[in-house]
């Protein structure tokens, strides 16, 4: 039987549809050690891998650096580099012994792709974000303020890819760090359909469709709901939630709103009658009741929303999410919030409540997504990746 090593990063988004996958490799036999956060722990060891903790080798996220995420890609390179380095000697040892078949690691865990290709394992990328390549990139509009920080950045980046280099990484520059060309093995876990420009890409990608586990049945009379997040990581936006309350009291619906595990829920004032407001949901089984998501558009969500079906109002918060939303719009299943102003918000979430065309395209994409192949079609790939006799790192 295989031997596979899986590495993500510590978020939701990037490590949950991979669950699915180490599940579906325990069961046929495979043996499964998945580097991770131990935010993750149980939920791995459930799925039957071996969780090997790597929370003490990421640098201290600071709380001026909370800002930059996804915003700043200098900061991501350094954090990827200094990552890598610090876990270089315990991974480095570990897989010597191990002597993995394969490495899986997510498109941002940049460190597993480096430790692949320094030891020579074969490698496949899991993207749980839309597939980039030339084409795609040009989607991806930055605003003014991200190429400023870039291009202040730079020295900052040569910096830490002379110490890569001094590692042992043969890294000549940055883009090769995170870019896939159509020769790398890639798990995109989106359909061909939702993914903008898919016929560019070559047959080395394989789009399963997302990694969503099932909710659920909801029974009972169903209330009109419409559930508002704005993610796990950039939350923390006080006035952005007290105006989906001032937009939405006086509408004839119920709202279930997760605003995030630093938001004190005093601050919010007066809750009506029909909100539930928490720091944290299951937000599968929420979707699964939901008519309206008014959402942040990272991936994830956006996946789950599709999955089940559920049109959404769309409020990205920097540019890869923005070109989530783009296509989610594009394809008629959500449209843009113009601003976050009560108005604006009771608007947008009353033109998809009651207009029955974005829930039909919402369905459409969700039916690409449960023919894609799902969790399945990755171990297919990730077996056929290891059974092939030529190197791919």
């Amino acid at each position: 039987m295989g031997k596979i090593v899986f590495f993500s990063i510590p978020a939701y988004g990037h490590t949950n549809p991979t669950i699915a996958v180490v599940e579906e490799l325990t069961k046929r036999g495979h043996e499964v050690w998945y580097y991770s956060f131990n935010l993750f722990k149980k939920r791995i060891e459930a799925a039957g891998g071996k969780f090997i903790s790597c929370d003490e080798y990421l640098p201290e996220l600071k709380p001026e650096d909370e800002k930059k995420v996804g915003k700043d890609f200098s900061a991501l390179i350094e954090m990827v580099v200094d990552t890598t380095i610090n876990l270089d000697k315990k991974v480095c040892q570990e897989l010597l012994a191990f002597k993995p078949d394969c490495i899986v690691a997510d498109s941002l865990s940049i460190w597993g792709k480096l430790f692949a290709k320094k030891l020579k394992i074969k490698y496949i990328c899991s993207t749980t974000t839309f597939a980039f390549n030339q084409h795609t990139a040009k989607l991806m509009k930055r605003g003014i303020g991200e190429i400023i920080r870039m291009v202040r950045g730079m020295p900052r980046i040569n910096e830490k890819l002379r110490l890569l280099r001094e590692n042992g990484y043969m890294v000549d520059k940055f883009i090769t760090l995170i870019e896939n060309d159509n020769n790398t093995n890639t798990i995109v876990y989106t359909s061909p359909e939702f993914q903008p420009l898919s016929e560019t890409f070559s047959n080395k990608y394989a789009f399963v469709g997302p990694s969503v586990s099932a909710a659920p049945a909801y029974t009972g009379d169903k209330p009109t709901t419409v559930y508002i997040s704005l993610g796990t990581i950039l939350n923390k936006n006080n006035r952005f939630y007290k105006n989906c309350i001032k937009a939405l009291k006086e509408l004839d619906v119920d709202v279930i709103m997760s605003v995030g595990e630093k938001t004190d829920l005093s601050t919010l004032g007066e809750i009506p009658a029909r909100f539930e407001v928490r720091k944290k949901v299951k937000q599968i089984e929420v979707l699964n009741q939901a008519d309206v998501f008014l959402t942040h558009c990272g991936m994830n969500s956006v996946n789950e929303s599709l999955y089940y079906g559920v049109p959404m109002v769309l409020f990205p918060q920097h540019s890869e999410q923005a070109m989530v939303a783009k296509r989610v719009a594009t394809l008629g299943a959500g449209i843009m919030l113009r601003g976050n102003k009560p108005k604006q918000i009771r608007i947008a979430v009353e033109q998809v409540l009651y207009n029955d065309t974005y829930k039909e395209q919402a369905q459409i994409i969700s039916k690409s997504f449960k023919v894609a192949g799902g969790a399945k079609k990755a171990v297919d790939v990730i077996l056929d990746v290891i059974n092939k006799g030529e190197s791919i790192t």
